[in-house]
C-alpha cells in the first residue's frame, strides 16, 4: 500500500488499492456494491442500487457552475477472473496482490482488475474531491459487465439525469472512442451416451499452456494463439493415426479471453502412445514456429495417465472434433473503409467435453449488424451439423460513431491544449456498454477514454501508472468544461 500511494495521482492509485481489496469477479457482486455505497455514505455523495445491481451516485455542482450540463461518469464494477494455473488464489475471497514494476503495476499471478478498476477509482476521485471544478456529476457503476453486460442492459429507463456520458474504460491513454461493436454469445451444447474404454488401452493427457491470451476483441487481431483450435489439430490426426478415443477435454474459462490453456485426455492402444508422444513434440515445434514473434515459449505436454472407464463414442468423437475444428476463430473481417480495424471476429473461447455433456461457447463481435449475424449463422450451421444444439444469448448493438460529436470537438481541443498533441479519435474492436446505455438514452452525446492497460483478461494484465495522471488532467479539465445547459 505504501508504494501505491507514492504513485500519481495519489487520489487514483488509493481509491485503486482500496477496490483491488473487495473481491469482484464477474457474478459475485454483493461484496463491492456494498463497498460503493459505503464510500459514498463515509463522502456525504447519494447513492443507491437500482433493480439491475448497478450502482448509481450524484454529486452537485460546485458553486458557480450549477447551470452545466449534467455529466454521467461510468465504469463496471466487475473484474475477470483469469489466473495462472499454480497460483491458489480464491477469487470470491482474495484481496488481489498489486504491486510495482518500473512504469507498471501488476498483480501476483492473477488479472489485476484496471479493467475497469481504474475506471472506477476515478469516479471515487471525482465523488470525494472537493478541489475541482464541475457541473453536476452522475456516476454510473454497472453490474456484471464482463459476462453479458446485465448491468447495462436491465438499466431502468429514466434513472440518469445526464445529457453527457464519459465511459472510462479503455486501454490507451490518447485515443478518444467514439464507437465499439456489439456482440452475441454462441453456445453449443449436446448430451451423449458415454462408452466404455477399452481396459487394454493406455491414456494420455495431452496439455497446451503458456500462450500469452488476452481481450477477444482488442487483441483478436494480434494473430494469438487460441489453445482449443491448437488442441483440436493433435486431437484429429490422433484419432486418424494412433486409434485415439476422446474422453475428456477442457478449455478456457471466459468468453471474452482468449484461452490460454487447454487439455485433453485421451485413450488409444498402448502400442501407438509413443508415436502419439512424437506427434505431440512435432506439434510443439510447429506451434512454436508458426507463432514466432507473437507467442513465447509456448508448451505442448503429453503424460500418462490412469485409463478413464468411459470415453465419447466414436460417431459424436468424430462429429464434435470435426466442428470444433471447421469453426472459425479469430478475424472474419476488417472494416473495409478503415482496414486496420477489426470489424467482425469469434473466439472459440471454451470448449467442456466429460461425463456424457459437451458444451462450446464462443463470443462474436462485430461494428457492422449483418457481419455479426452472418458469422453467428455461420457458426450455429457449423455446430447444428455436428448435432448439436446452438443457443444465442447476450447480443447488444455496436455503437456507431457520431463524427459531429461537440463532445469530441471539445475534448480534442483539451486534449491539444493539455499535452500539445492529437489524441486518436478511433472505433474500437471490443464491446463497450455505451450502445446499449446509448439506445435507452438516445440523446446522449459519449466519448470512452482512459490510461494506458496491457493483456486484459489474463494474469499479464497491467497498467502504466504514468499515463493515469493524463488521464486524469483529461478528464477533470473536461468536467470543468463541459457546455451549459
Amino acid at each position: 500500500m505504501s508504494e501505491i500511494k507514492n504513485l500519481k495521482p495519489e487520489c487514483i492509485w488509493r481509491n485503486f488499492y482500496a477496490l483491488t481489496q473487495v473481491p469482484r469477479p464477474s457474478g459475485h457482486r454483493e461484496k463491492v456494491q456494498q463497498f460503493l455505497l459505503d464510500f459514498a455514505k463515509n463522502i456525504g455523495v447519494e447513492a443507491f442500487q437500482d433493480e439491475a445491481g448497478n450502482i448509481v451516485m450524484r454529486k452537485p455542482a460546485t458553486p458557480g457552475m450549477e447551470n452545466r450540463k449534467t455529466t454521467i461518469l461510468q465504469a463496471h464494477m466487475d473484474m475477470v477472473p483469469q489466473k495462472e494455473k499454480d497460483s491458489t488464489h480464491n477469487f470470491e475471497t482474495d484481496p488481489i496482490e498489486i504491486y510495482i514494476d518500473g512504469d507498471w503495476v501488476k498483480a501476483k499471478g492473477t488479472t489485476l482488475g484496471a479493467d475497469d478498476g481504474l475506471g472506477v477509482a476515478a469516479i471515487m476521485a471525482v465523488m470525494e474531491a472537493k478541489d475541482l471544478k464541475h457541473g453536476p456529476v452522475e456516476a454510473l457503476i454497472t453490474a456484471d459487465e464482463e459476462t453479458g453486460m446485465y448491468g447495462a442492459n436491465d438499466l431502468p429507463a429514466g434513472e440518469l439525469e445526464g445529457e453527457i456520458l464519459l465511459n472510462l474504460d479503455t486501454e490507451e491513454e490518447g485515443e478518444l472512442i467514439i464507437g465499439s461493436a456489439g456482440g452475441v454469445d454462441i453456445t453449443a451444447t449436446m448430451d451423449y451416451q458415454e462408452a466404455d474404454s477399452d481396459k487394454e488401452d493406455a491414456a494420455v493427457r495431452v496439455t497446451i499452456k503458456g500462450l500469452k491470451g488476452g481481450h477477444s476483441g482488442l487483441e483478436i487481431g494480434v494473430g494469438r494463439g487460441n489453445a482449443n483450435k491448437m488442441l483440436v489439430r493433435i486431437i484429429r490426426e490422433a484419432i486418424a493415426d494412433d486409434d485415439a478415443q476422446l474422453a475428456s477435454w477442457h478449455g478456457g474459462n471466459m468468453r471474452n479471453a482468449i484461452p490460454r490453456e487447454a487439455e485433453a485426455v485421451l485413450t488409444l492402444p498402448k502400442e501407438n502412445v509413443d508415436d502419439l508422444k512424437e506427434l505431440v513434440a512435432d506439434y510443439r515445434e510447429t506451434f512454436n514456429d508458426e507463432y514466432k514473434g507473437i507467442e513465447d515459449e509456448i508448451e505442448v505436454i503429453v503424460e500418462e495417465v490412469e485409463l478413464p472407464s468411459k470415453v465419447v463414442p466414436q460417431e459424436i468423437q468424430d462429429n464434435l472434433v470435426d466442428a470444433i475444428y471447421a469453426a472459425h476463430n479469430g478475424v472474419w473481417r476488417y472494416i473495409p473503409s478503415i482496414p486496420n480495424i477489426v470489424e467482425t471476429s469469434s473466439n472459440l473461447a471454451i470448449v467442456d467435453i466429460e461425463g456424457g455433456k459437451a458444451a462450446v461457447k464462443i463470443l462474436a463481435r462485430s461494428s457492422s449488424e449483418t457481419k455479426k449475424d452472418e458469422l453467428a449463422t455461420s457458426l450455429e450451421s457449423c455446430f447444428s451439423m455436428a448435432g448439436m444444439k446452438v443457443e444465442f444469448s447476450g447480443a447488444y448493438g455496436g455503437w456507431d460513431p457520431n463524427t459531429d460529436s461537440e463532445l469530441i470537438k471539445r475534448m480534442r481541443k483539451i486534449y491539444n491544449d493539455l499535452f500539445g498533441n492529437e489524441p486518436k479519435v478511433q472505433v474500437v474492436h471490443a464491446g463497450l456498454e455505451c450502445s446499449i446505455i446509448l439506445s435507452k438514452y438516445p440523446g446522449l452525446d459519449i466519448c470512452s477514454f482512459g490510461p494506458t492497460l496491457l493483456s486484459p483478461h489474463t494474469p499479464s494484465e497491467r497498467a502504466h501508472w504514468p499515463s493515469t495522471s493524463k488521464f486524469w488532467a483529461l478528464l477533470t479539465k473536461t468536467l470543468e468544461e463541459i457546455p451549459e445547459k
